[in-house]
C-alpha cells in the first residue's frame, strides 16, 4: 500500500513520502498561478481548475487567493462559489454539493495527527533532524444547497447535509443534518432551515 492509498483510507502515513510531495508542489504551483491571473481571464482561471481540482460542475467560481495541499481531492457540483482566502487541506476527499455558497476566510481540513508527539515527529535523529509529521485524514462532505459563513472552520471527518446554513466563525466538528441553522464553537444546530 502506497503512501497515498493510506492517506485517502484514513490510515496513519508519511506527508513526506516523494509521490505525496510531488503532487503537493504541483498543486502549490497550480495555486499560485491561479491566485495570479487577471481577475477577468475566467478562461485562463478554469484551465488551471481543471488541471488542479478533482473534478467540478458547471458555473465554479472561486475568488483568489485560494489555498489547497493536493487539490486532486477537492470535487464541487453545479454552481458552486467561494470566497476570498479560503484554505481546503485536502489530504483526504472534500466533496462539496450543488449550490454551495462557501465565505471568505473558511477552512477545510480533512487532516489531523497524533496528539503524542513521539508518535507525530518519531524519534529525533542523530544529526538533529526529524522527519516529517505523521498524519491521518478522514472526508467532508458538504451536501447541495449548503452556505457556510465566513471564518468557518469544518474539521475532518464531518459531513454537512442539504440546505444547511452555518454561522460565521463556526468550528463544526460533528456532522449537521440536512435542513438546520448551525452556529458557534463547537457548532450546534439551532434551528430548522425551511
Amino acid at each position: 500500500m502506497t503512501e497515498r492509498d493510506k492517506m485517502l483510507a484514513g490510515e496513519l502515513y508519511d506527508c513526506g513520502d516523494k509521490e505525496l510531495l510531488a503532487q503537493w508542489h504541483l498543486a502549490k504551483d497550480l495555486v499560485r498561478k491561479y491566485n495570479l491571473c487577471d481577475s477577468k481571464d475566467s478562461e485562463n482561471k478554469t484551465e488551471l481548475l481543471k488541471q488542479l481540482l478533482g473534478g467540478f460542475g458547471q458555473n465554479l467560481w472561486i475568488t483568489p487567493p485560494f489555498y489547497v495541499d493536493y487539490g486532486e481531492n477537492i470535487y464541487f457540483g453545479e454552481n458552486c462559489e467561494v470566497n476570498m482566502n479560503c484554505t481546503f487541506l485536502d489530504d483526504n476527499k472534500i466533496i462539496i454539493g450543488d449550490y454551495a455558497l462557501i465565505a471568505p476566510n473558511v477552512q477545510i481540513y480533512t487532516a489531523f495527527h497524533p496528539t503524542n508527539a513521539i508518535e507525530r515527529f518519531g524519534e529525533r535523529k542523530e544529526n538533529g533532524t526529524f522527519a516529517f509529521c505523521k498524519t491521518q485524514t478522514a472526508p467532508v462532505i458538504i451536501g447541495d444547497h449548503v452556505w457556510i459563513g465566513g471564518g468557518a472552520i469544518i474539521m475532518p471527518g464531518v459531513t454537512i447535509g442539504d440546505n444547511v446554513v452555518i454561522g460565521a466563525g463556526s468550528v463544526v466538528t460533528k456532522d449537521i443534518p440536512s435542513n438546520k441553522v448551525a452556529y458557534g464553537n463547537p457548532c450546534r444546530v439551532i434551528r430548522d432551515n425551511i
